[in-house]
This record gives C-alpha cells, sequence and structure tokens, in this order.
C-alpha cells in the first residue's frame, strides 16, 4: 500500500486529504509544518509528498529544495497544492523539482489522477534503481543514477586488486556445471561483502576471479590500505565459507590475491549500446601480474611497493624481494600480506 506524507497547517485539510486517500486506500500520515515534514520524509520515507507551500517554522519551497538536495530521498516525489497559483511561484515549484502544482481548492479527479501517475513513475523509477544496483557496485550505481552516462574517464591514483580461486579447473572437472555454478555464486556473494565495506567496487568477474578498485568511485580514505583490509576480511571471510563446505562434505578452496596502486584512468569504456566501468593503466595489468605470482611464492596475498608504502605498520608483512615480470623492465619489489 503506497504511503503518502500530507503537509499542511490547517486540520481541515489534512482531514480532507486523509479521508479522500484513505478511500483510494492509500497509507497517510501528516505534518503540519516545514520542518515536520522534513523529518518525516527521512524517517518514515513515504511513497509520495502532498506538500502545502504556506506553513510556520519552514515553508513548502525551502522543504522542496532541502529534499532535492538531499541524495537519500530526493527520488521522493513531491506534489504542490497551494493556494498560491500565480505563474511564478508554479514556475519556481516546478524549476524546484516538483512533480506537479496544483491549486487549491483542488479537483478531487485531477489529484487522484496526478497521484496516481506519480506513484507509477516513482514506481518505474525504483525498479530502475534496483536494476542498477544489481548489476554495478552501490557507488557505480549511485553516480549513474545522479549523473548519467557518459563514456571517458578521469585520471587518479587507485589500488587495484585481482583475486582467482587456485586449482579451479581441477575441482570443476569433479562438479557439473550447476554445482560449480552455485559454488561461485556462493563465493562471490560471500566475498563481495568484505570488498564493498572497504570502499571496493567488484567492476569485472571472469570464470572464478574478479577484479576490484579501490579508490575510484570512493575516494574517501586510504585506498591502499581499504585494499589490503579487504584481501584480509576476504580470508576471514573465507575461512567461514570453506568450514560450512566441509560441514556438507564439500572441498574447500583457496585464492591468490594480488594488490598493486598506481596512476589509471577510471570510466565507462564500450560503446554508448554496451559498456563497462573500469580503470586503465599499467598498476591494473600489474596487479594481474601479481596475483598469477601468488602460484610462484604459495602467498595468498601480494603487494607492490606503492601499495606498501601506503598501509600502517600494524598490518604483517614480508619482503620477498625484487621481481621482473612480464612486461615490465624495472624490478618490483613484492611484499606478501599475513592472515590475521
Amino acid at each position: 500500500m503506497p504511503k503518502i506524507l500530507i503537509v499542511d497547517d490547517e486540520p481541515y485539510n489534512v482531514d480532507y486529504l486523509e479521508q479522500e486517500l484513505e478511500d483510494l486506500n492509500y497509507e497517510t500520515i501528516a505534518a503540519v509544518n516545514g520542518q515536520e515534514a522534513l523529518d518525516k520524509i527521512k524517517s518514515e520515507s513515504p511513497d509520495l509528498v502532498l506538500l502545502d507551500i504556506m506553513m510556520p517554522i519552514m515553508d513548502g519551497f525551502t522543504v522542496l529544495k532541502k529534499v532535492k538536495e538531499d541524495p537519500s530521498i530526493r527520488h521522493i516525489p513531491v506534489i504542490i497544492i497551494s493556494a498560491m497559483t500565480d505563474l511564478e511561484s508554479v514556475v519556481k515549484g516546478i524549476e524546484n523539482g516538483a512533480e506537479d502544482y496544483l491549486p487549491k481548492p483542488f479537483e478531487p479527479t485531477l489529484l487522484q489522477a496526478r497521484i496516481a501517475a506519480s506513484l507509477e513513475k516513482k514506481m518505474l523509477r525504483d525498479q530502475q534503481r534496483k536494476l542498477l544496483h544489481t548489476f554495478a557496485s552501490p557507488e557505480v550505481a549511485d553516480e549513474l543514477m545522479e549523473s548519467g552516462f557518459s563514456l571517458g574517464g578521469k585520471n587518479m591514483d587507485a589500488t587495484i586488486m585481482f583475486a582467482d580461486i587456485r586449482s579451479f579447473t581441477p575441482l570443476a572437472e569433479k562438479h557439473t556445471a550447476a554445482e560449480v555454478v552455485e559454488l561461485l555464486n556462493d563465493y562471490f556473494a560471500s566475498i563481495f561483502d568484505p570488498i564493498s565495506k572497504n570502499k571496493g567496487v567488484v567492476n569485472q568477474i571472469i570464470g572464478d576471479g574478479l577484479m576490484a578498485l579501490f579508490g575510484t568511485a570512493s575516494q574517501g580514505g586510504n585506498h591502499r590500505e581499504q585494499a589490503v583490509h579487504a584481501a584480509l576480511d576476504m580470508l576471514s571471510t573465507l575461512r567461514e565459507f570453506n568450514q560450512n563446505r566441509m560441514k556438507s562434505s564439500k572441498a574447500e578452496i583457496r585464492i591468490g590475491i594480488g594488490i598493486a596502486t598506481g596512476s589509471v584512468m577510471a570510466g565507462y569504456a564500450g560503446t554508448q549500446h554496451r559498456a563497462t566501468y573500469t580503470c586503465i593503466g599499467d598498476a591494473v595489468n600489474l596487479a594481474a601480474r601479481i596475483e598469477q605470482h601468488t602460484k610462484v611464492t604459495g602467498k595468498t596475498i601480494l603487494i607492490d611497493t606503492y601499495t606498501y608504502e601506503g598501509i600502517s605498520e600494524n598490518v604483517k608483512t614480508e619482503s620477498l624481494g625484487p621481481v621482473t615480470f612480464k612486461g615490465k623492465s624495472v624490478p618490483i619489489e613484492i611484499y606478501s600480506v599475513e592472515a590475521r
């Protein structure tokens, strides 16, 4: 049942609207001033707001402006119902983000039609938001909803992670395709959380491997340390994951993680019809090479010098010496990170 917030300082108007809407099977809540309205929008998350303009404490235009400035509630549609029917007020309301502007006294049939149309638009936007969050990280999905899509990117310093399941081919040979898909779904569902909690973005899944970006979509904090802590959290999660598999007499899985830091270009690559959020740069290639090097060293987490220089002393590391990777002319010192 859609929930509608009625904002009006006149009790008669509130009572009348409540009766009209309840007869149409809508749930109603009410606010008698602008500040109360703003508080209830944030706490109650209504599906629609019917907003008066002339109110005490905070007028309707101010409420509308604050709603549309707040990313967490700006998606909630607002219909202004006001006795201020001059063209300037109507234009101001629409320009500030109102879904519609109806004069008082309003025509009930017209109000019903406008409410139904606004709720249908919100339902479609909610479905779009849910779909975006299914196929993209929350940060990328929110950016798309906020700014729209355009090809290209921007240069930045970032940390790249590659993670891969060890000995996956022999494991896949011993199981049906359905069992392998179930394993991968369970595995990815487990380790995505540590990555997102540490402000990482999983932008690629290739078979049993993934690529994650730190410091691109989310610019807060130390992305080098976030990536390393994400890797450590992934190992902790994997231990619990394997314990549950052993209880069901299923084989444990092991992973290798490679992390590198450097200058990259992050953004959308592809065409206007098909694109992906990714980043390009030497650090991407290096992280992939380092992940492959975990097979040589037998270590689970390996990082490059630039990542090592950005993490705290609380993270236990061991230098494995310089390594010259394929395609690189200069050796790079590699460090292993000890699990907690």
